[in-house]
C-alpha cells in the first residue's frame, strides 16, 4: 500500500498574536487523494492549537493521546508535549506512528516527534512536512523584513509560496489564530 503524505504545517507568534495554518493536500505516491485535508485543530477549549503533517491516522492518534495528556496535566501545554514526547518514544505501538506536530498557545510554539524531541524553534517560527523548509525561510523573511503583517498574514504567506514550490503541498490553507 502507498503511504499517504500531509504536507506542509506553519506556525508564528508574532506581535503577541499566534497563528498556525496549513495546506489541505494529501497524497497517495504521486496522486493528489484529497485537497482539503484540515490538518490544524483546537484543543484545549480553544487555548492551544495543534497541526500535525505526516501520516494522517497516525497523527489524529497523537492528537488524541496529547489531548489526554492536557487534560492530565491541567492544560500545562509544555509538560502535556514533554510527556508525549516520551510516551511516543518509548511505546511499543506509539513509536511506530509516523507523523509530526506542531502544538501552540497563546505564548509559544513547540515541535513535538517520534524521537522524543520537543522543540522550541528559534524566531518563533515552526514548519514541519515536506514543505517546511519553503515555508519557514518565507515566514523567517517575513518577519524580518515585513514586520507590518500580523501572524496570520504571515503564514498565509509563507504556505502559499510553499505551495507555489512544494508538489506536495496545496493553496487550500486553513490558519487558526490565537
Amino acid at each position: 500500500m502507498t503511504k499517504i503524505k500531509s504536507t506542509t504545517v506553519l506556525g508564528i507568534v508574532h506581535n503577541g498574536k499566534v497563528a498556525l495554518g496549513a495546506d489541505g493536500q494529501a497524497t497517495m505516491g504521486n496522486t493528489v487523494a484529497k485537497s482539503n485535508v484540515r490538518k490544524v485543530r483546537r484543543l484545549a477549549g480553544g487555548k492551544i492549537l495543534a497541526g500535525f503533517a505526516g501520516s494522517t491516522a497516525d497523527a489524529f492518534t497523537l492528537i488524541e493521546k496529547f489531548e489526554e495528556k492536557l487534560n492530565a496535566y491541567g492544560g500545562n501545554m509544555k509538560r502535556a508535549a514533554i510527556e508525549l514526547a516520551k510516551d511516543w518514544r518509548m511505546d511499543r505501538y506509539l513509536r511506530r506512528l509516523e507523523a509530526m506536530m506542531i502544538v501552540a498557545n497563546s505564548e509559544e510554539l513547540l515541535i513535538i516527534s517520534g524521537t522524543g524531541d520537543v522543540l522550541e524553534p528559534d524566531n518563533q517560527i515552526a514548519a514541519i512536512g515536506s514543505g517546511s523548509m519553503y515555508a519557514q525561510s518565507a515566514a523567517i523573511a517575513l518577519k524580518k523584513h515585513a514586520s507590518s503583517l500580523s501572524a496570520e498574514e504571515m503564514v498565509q504567506e509563507g504556505l502559499s509560496i510553499a505551495a507555489d514550490i512544494c508538489i506536495y503541498t496545496n493553496h487550500n490553507i486553513i490558519i487558526e489564530t490565537l
